[in-house]
Order: C-alpha cells, then structure tokens, then sequence
C-alpha cells in the first residue's frame, strides 16, 4: 500500500461568503455534510490512516523572514491505498465536493531517507 495525503481546499473567498449565513442554517449545513462525511469515512475505514485535521492559522517562512499568511487548505488526512488513481477514485462523490467551489488535491506521500 502507498501513503497519500490528501488536502480538501476552498477558495479563502468562498469561506469568507459561507460565514455570513446566518449561524442557524450553517450549523444545519454543517449537520447535513458531517453527517455524509461520516457514512462515507465508515465506508473508507481501511484506508484512512489518521483522522482528517482541521488547518489552522498559517505562518509562512521564507528567505525574506516570517508572516501570517493564508491558502485554500481547510482540512487534511493521511490515507493509503493501491495507487494514486484508486485513492483519487475513492473520494469521487465525497461530501467535501458539496461546498460551492471546494475540491481535493490529492498527493503521494514519499519517505525520503535521512530526512527526519
């Protein structure tokens, strides 16, 4: 089995629209999808080697020095599979793909040796 990770992504845009819903119909948007995403995580329980993680703040470094920064990731998970495109396969349809303009990038995940 190979190592993926897998990022769920929206524009920074588009989330900045979805929180001014009203709070009441969020929650039941977030109801609705938690709910879909649950059924789909017990279908795909084999594969999912971690939790899916919520991302936070994020500080970005580079040679000019440190800043706040922000980017289109909201969530992400380890997973494993056969190969990339069966792992791509497996979130065909995922509830992440109901939110206006999100998507799923999904990467291999390489060890490289001597790089702890």
């Amino acid at each position: 089995m190979q190592k993926f990770i897998v990022l769920y992504c929206m524009p920074i845009a588009g989330l900045d629209e979805w929180l001014k819903i009203p709070e009441a119909e969020r929650k039941t948007q977030e109801n609705d999808l938690k709910t879909k995403w649950d059924v789909w995580a017990a279908a795909h329980a084999a594969q999912l080697t971690q939790p899916t993680s919520g991302v936070g703040k994020t500080k970005r470094v580079t040679p000019a020095g440190i800043a706040d920064a922000k980017n289109d990731v909201m969530l992400y998970t380890i997973v494993q599979g056969e190969s990339h495109d069966a792992v791509a396969k497996m979130f065909e349809g995922h509830p992440h793909l109901e939110i206006p303009g999100a998507w799923i990038d999904i990467s291999t995940a390489n060890d490289l040796p001597g790089m702890n």
